[in-house]
């Protein structure tokens, strides 16, 4: 069988593999070299789960093989039932298991396992598009709580009547950017506004971009090039807000690594009342700032080759119509609907994020070898 013997060649090679980073891992000098150490131990983490999916594989294929060799040599009759009971079980989880080792051996999105910061921008529709992005906003929120991840508000502006002109948040746990990537994009709702007196439906419309976290170790930032400018915050928050200076500003002058022009950054954080937080957001967002730009090159190119059913960073797609009379949600990159609309807008999305994960997950095997 073909398609068998390539997945035990490719499961064999990774075998090595996952021996050779067992040693690595525990050597002082790898330990001591932070860089190298996570992205091995990230290796190995996936590795190691392979390696299960293989074992079981081989336990199937050795249940096949001594199933069929019962059925040849025993003339006992209540053996041979046994066996055939148990030659169709396995012949049956064998394509199950080939199946799940296929998908582990996609090559996996390196961004995946990154925590990730969250844009979400009212768009057309003026105040109803505010409130809006208040109601994605509460959702993802909702969903975030759900899965135990901690979600930080950066930075927000509010909408005249309520909602978001725009909001920024960090989101961190495991496999953050690899579940929320697919949420970027134009979202469009259509229904009666809490603001219209007529009773009339209207379409109006949000973006959510989703940007995985840079960690401190894949972006080189100078900090002695950093201007940092320090104001007092204003808005709510009692008399420490008024009359100390917590809120920061940095200027860096970055370098267009694809135009070789320098372009000043400038970056402010009011979230919290201590300075010294701020300037640690602050940094964070000019880490994701400039990790983002030095890799949309790479990440365009890569949905490109791929040509996924799955968009998961042209924010000018409309991706996804919420409608409110028909209580129904449908994404349009798959086609997908579901009709609990009131469910989704309380954080129960999950379901929708695994029939996009499956779409991509079928085009990927479409561009597999195996």
């Amino acid at each position: 069988m073909p398609e068998k013997n390539s997945i035990l060649e490719k499961l064999e090679g990774l075998g090595n593999r996952f021996k050779e980073i067992s040693t690595l891992i525990t050597d002082p000098s790898v330990i001591a070299d932070q860089a190298r150490y996570v992205k091995l131990s990230k290796e190995y983490k996936e590795l190691e789960e392979i390696m299960q999916a293989r074992k079981r594989y081989m336990a199937c294929l050795d249940a096949i093989k001594e199933s069929k060799d019962i059925l040849a040599q025993e003339d006992d009759p209540e053996m041979k039932e046994m066996a055939r009971a148990e030659l169709q079980a396995n012949e049956e989880l064998q394509p199950k298991i080939e199946e799940e080792i296929k998908l582990d051996l996609i090559p996996k999105d390196p961004e995946d396992g990154k925590n990730v910061q969250m844009e979400i921008r009212a768009g057309t529709g003026g105040d109803e598009a505010a409130l809006f992005a208040g109601d994605l906003f509460n959702m993802y929120k909702k969903f975030c709580d759900k899965k135990g991840w901690k979600v930080s508000i950066m930075s927000f502006s509010p909408g005249t009547v309520g909602g978001y002109k725009e909001i920024v948040f960090a989101v961190s746990g495991d496999q953050v950017y690899g579940t929320l990537k697919y949420e970027s994009g134009v979202h469009r709702v259509q229904r009666v506004p809490a603001t219209e007196t007529q009773g009339r439906m209207h379409t109006s419309a949000a973006t959510v971009a989703v940007l995985p976290e840079a960690d401190k170790f894949e972006v080189h930032i100078n900090e002695g090039d950093i201007k940092w400018d320090t104001f007092r915050s204003s808005g709510a928050g009692g008399q420490n807000v008024n009359k100390v200076e917590s809120g920061v500003r940095l200027r860096y002058p970055w370098k267009n690594p694809n135009t070789g022009e320098v372009e000043e950054i400038l970056i402010e954080s009011t979230e919290t009342r201590d300075q010294p937080k701020n300037k640690e957001r602050a940094l964070a967002r000019l880490r994701t700032f400039i990790y983002d730009k030095e890799h949309s090159k790479y990440v365009n190119d890569i949905a490109s080759r791929r040509k996924s059913l799955v968009s998961t960073g042209d924010r000018s797609a409309k991706i996804r119509t919420y409608n409110f009379p028909q209580g129904r949600v449908t994404d349009h990159r798959i086609g997908y609907t579901t009709h609990d609309l009131q469910g989704f807008m309380n954080g129960n999305i999950q379901d929708m994020i695994d029939h996009l994960t499956v779409a991509e997950n079928a085009e990927k095997l479409k561009e597999s070898e195996l």
